[in-house]
């Protein structure tokens, strides 16, 4: 049995890895978490103290990984950019499993995807193949956890669908809408996470909430819960995407890109099977109407100035 304390999670002043944070701080467990955002807000106080993701630094992040019994790796990138890519985030990823391993981490608890696929052409899928393929071969325990969209206070997508439709008079969807996705809640995953930490046996999770929406319902719900129901239109992808360039150059961000519209219409959001979670995004949205989409959720504005908390 491993004598070793502490829990280490990746991210843990950003957006999931907060909530696992405050969720195994609430089980009582001592959490430290590695981060490239030290200076960024967080409301833990000492609670959470940071140690440096130096993934160039094999030796070192073995080093600050001694200590710990259970790693929860939340690090990916959503797109590729000029500041950072997918495949930069697979080898920093693959250091950190290799540090884990080395230092005698008993178990990792890893982010994945829903639909992971090594020959997949998008490489947000074929990455996160790559990992959890990696991380099985590792000989370290794992819980693998696959959400396809992870909604809840300081989420992107549900945020800016919201923003849209307060914005605008219509919504475009790409193509007729119809392909979908089972969003969970942010608290559900991070439940998940830690129970899964909690077992011996490997695991991989279909990390989906109780409710599964065509993407046309999914606006649709939004709408209809923030009291801004548009008509929402059928448009094809690539006028789709000109338009979310623009609007990406208005809000300085990445609204959406070609490969995110090719998932979502191709059902890499979508899994069968039983939910993992049990927060209803229909319930949440109309919970949070007053707020949800008052302000746009900027990705690359979190990346360049880490010293803001998070804004939804």
């Amino acid at each position: 049995m491993s004598t070793k304390t502490k829990h280490a999670v990746t991210g843990a002043y950003g957006y999931s890895g907060k909530h696992i944070a405050s969720r195994l701080l609430g089980r009582g467990r001592e959490v430290v978490t590695l981060t490239n955002s030290a200076g960024r807000p967080h409301g833990f106080g000492e609670r959470v103290p940071a140690r440096p993701l130096c993934f160039g630094e094999p030796a070192r992040l073995a080093d600050l990984l001694a200590d710990v019994d259970t790693l929860y790796n939340t690090y990916w990138v959503r797109f590729n950019h000029p500041s950072f890519r997918h495949s930069e985030a697979v080898h920093n990823t693959l250091a950190l499993f290799a540090a884990a391993r080395q230092a005698g981490v008993r178990r990792i608890v890893h982010v994945s995807i829903t639909n992971p696929d090594v020959h997949s052409p998008l490489e947000y899928f074929s990455g996160k193949a790559v990992l959890e393929q990696a991380l099985q071969d590792s000989g370290v325990g794992y819980a693998i956890l696959r959400p396809a969209v992870i909604f809840g206070d300081e989420d992107i997508l549900i945020n800016n669908i919201a923003w849209a439709l307060r914005k605008f008079p219509v919504f475009g969807v790409f193509g007729d809408g119809s392909y979908r996705l089972r969003p969970i809640h942010v608290d559900d995953l991070a439940e998940l996470a830690v129970s899964a930490a909690e077992k011996d046996d490997n695991l991989i999770v279909q990390a989906v909430g109780p409710e599964a929406y065509a993407y046309r319902e999914l606006v649709a719900e939004i709408g209809r819960a923030i009291h801004c129901e548009r008509p929402i239109v059928g448009i094809p992808p690539w006028l789709g995407y000109v338009v979310s360039r623009a609007i990406g150059l208005v809000v300085r961000d990445v609204f959406i890109t070609r490969e995110e519209i090719r998932g979502l219409m191709s059902g890499l959001l979508d899994v069968d099977g039983p939910a993992a979670g049990s927060i209803r995004l229909s319930e949440w949205c109309r919970s949070h109407a007053s707020q949800l989409g008052r302000e746009y959720a900027s990705e690359l504005a979190r990346r360049r100035d880490r010293t803001k908390a998070y804004i939804a």
